[in-house]
C-alpha cells in the first residue's frame, strides 16, 4: 500500500496528516508514505523530524474565497499540478488523503487526473477553497467539526498525536512540571499562542506576572520562535518560565492546570483530549473559525473565551485568577473539557483511508 498525503504550510495542515501516517504505520508497518509539500512550509522541518519522506512541489497560495485573484493562479497551478503527479507516478500512489493548504489543491487535480482514490479532512469548521474544491472530486470527505459544510462530510475529529490523547496529566504532572523547571505541588498557568506566539497573549501575560506569582501561581510561558521579550521577569518563587517553543506539548500539558491560548482547531482538539480548561482568545482577523472552535467547548463548560482587544493583564487577574484558585472549578472544567475530546480520530480515518484504498 502506498499512501500520499498532502498537507502543507501550517501546523494546523501538517499535524493532523503526520498523526494519519503514524496510525497507518501502526495498521500496516510495511506501508508507504510520502508527504507533499513546499520549501516555505513548516512541512521542511516536521515531516523528516518524523521520519517520512517529504517531496516538494512548488507552492501556489489560492485565495480563501472565490475572487478574480483566481484568474493568476491557472499558470503556476499548472506546474504544481504536473510536479504532484510525478510524485504520484513515482511512488505508484494507491490513495492520496488532503488536509487542506498549499499542496492539497495540485495534489487532488493531479490524483483526479491519474485516476488515483482522494480522501479529504477539513479540521475546521470553515472550509478552506482547497477543501471546498477537493470535496467536489470525491465521495470520501471526513472533518474534525460536526458543523463543517462539505457535501456528504463524515465528522470523525481531528487526527492527534499519539504522545498527546495518551498522555495522563494527573500522574505525569510532577515529572512534567521538574521538565520544565517549576515547582511540583504548584498551581500552574500554560500559556501560548499557537506555533508562531501571539504578541497579544504574550503582553498581557508578561504584565500579569507580578500578581500571578504573588497569588502563588507559577507560569510556563511560550512565546513563540519568532517573539522577544523586552523584560523578563525576575528569577523567583513562584517561576515564570519563559521559553521560545516546546518540542514536548505533552509535557506542557501535563504540567499545566489551566491553559490561556488561541483557538486553533488543533488546540482545541489537543486541549479537550486531554482535559485541559482553557481560555481561548480567538485571532482577531480571518474568516471567524477560532472563535467556531471555542464555542462549544466554551458552552460545555470546559474553558472561557475572551476577544483578543479585550485581553489584558487585568483581565486575567480578574477572570482567570479567581479560576485558578478554585481547585473545585478547575477540576469541573477539566470533565467538561475531557467530555468534548476526541481520541481515536486517526485509527478511525486511518482504517477508512485503507477502506477506501483496497476497495
Amino acid at each position: 500500500m502506498r499512501v500520499v498525503l498532502a498537507g502543507g504550510g501550517t501546523a494546523g495542515h501538517i499535524e493532523p496528516a503526520l498523526a494519519l501516517a503514524d496510525a497507518l504505520r501502526r495498521l500496516d508497518p510495511a506501508i508507504g508514505i510520502i508527504c507533499l509539500g513546499t520549501e516555505k512550509g513548516l512541512e521542511t522541518r516536521l515531516v523528516p523530524a518524523r521520519g517520512y519522506e517529504l517531496a516538494l512541489i512548488p507552492a501556489v497560495p489560492l485565495p480563501r474565497a472565490l475572487t478574480p485573484q483566481l484568474l493568476t493562479v491557472p499558470g503556476r497551478l499548472a506546474g504544481a499540478i504536473n510536479a504532484a503527479a510525478g510524485v504520484l507516478d513515482r511512488v505508484q500512489a494507491d490513495i492520496l488523503v488532503g488536509f487542506g493548504g498549499y499542496v492539497a489543491t495540485p495534489g487532488y487535480l493531479a490524483a483526479r487526473r491519474r485516476g488515483v482514490p482522494i480522501v479529504i479532512h477539513e479540521a475546521n469548521p470553515r472550509p478552506g477553497l482547497a477543501n471546498r474544491l477537493g470535496a467536489r472530486m470525491t465521495d470520501h470527505v471526513f472533518t474534525g467539526h460536526p458543523e463543517t459544510a462539505l457535501p456528504g462530510a463524515q465528522c470523525v475529529g481531528i487526527p492527534l498525536r499519539r504522545e498527546v490523547v495518551t498522555v495522563d496529566r494527573f500522574s505525569l504532572g510532577d515529572k512534567a512540571r521538574s521538565y520544565f523547571g517549576l515547582e511540583s505541588d504548584r498551581t500552574t498557568l500554560l500559556v501560548f499562542g499557537g506555533s508562531q506566539g501571539a504578541r497579544s497573549i504574550n503582553q498581557a501575560a508578561l504584565e500579569a506576572a507580578p500578581v500571578l506569582r504573588a497569588a502563588g501561581i507559577q507560569v510556563l510561558h511560550v512565546i513563540g520562535p519568532k517573539n522577544t521579550v523586552e523584560m523578563e521577569p525576575p528569577p523567583g518563587d513562584p517561576q515564570y518560565v519563559i521559553l521560545p517553543y516546546v518540542d514536548r506539548m505533552d509535557l506542557a500539558y501535563a504540567a499545566a492546570d489551566l491553559v490561556l491560548c488561541r483557538s486553533g482547531a488543533m488546540t482545541c482538539a489537543e486541549l479537550t483530549a486531554v482535559g485541559l480548561p482553557a481560555a481561548y482568545v480567538p485571532l482577531p482577523h480571518g474568516n471567524g473559525e477560532q472563535r467556531l472552535n471555542a464555542q462549544p467547548i466554551v458552552q460545555a463548560g470546559g474553558g472561557i473565551m475572551v476577544d483578543d482587544a479585550d485581553l489584558s493583564a487585568e483581565w486575567i487577574v480578574r477572570m482567570l485568577l479567581p479560576i485558578l484558585q478554585d481547585p473545585e472549578r478547575v477540576a469541573m472544567m477539566s470533565e467538561a473539557a475531557s467530555r468534548m475530546g476526541r481520541k481515536d480520530a486517526d485509527d478511525i480515518l486511518a482504517r477508512r483511508v485503507l477502506e477506501i484504498a483496497h476497495r
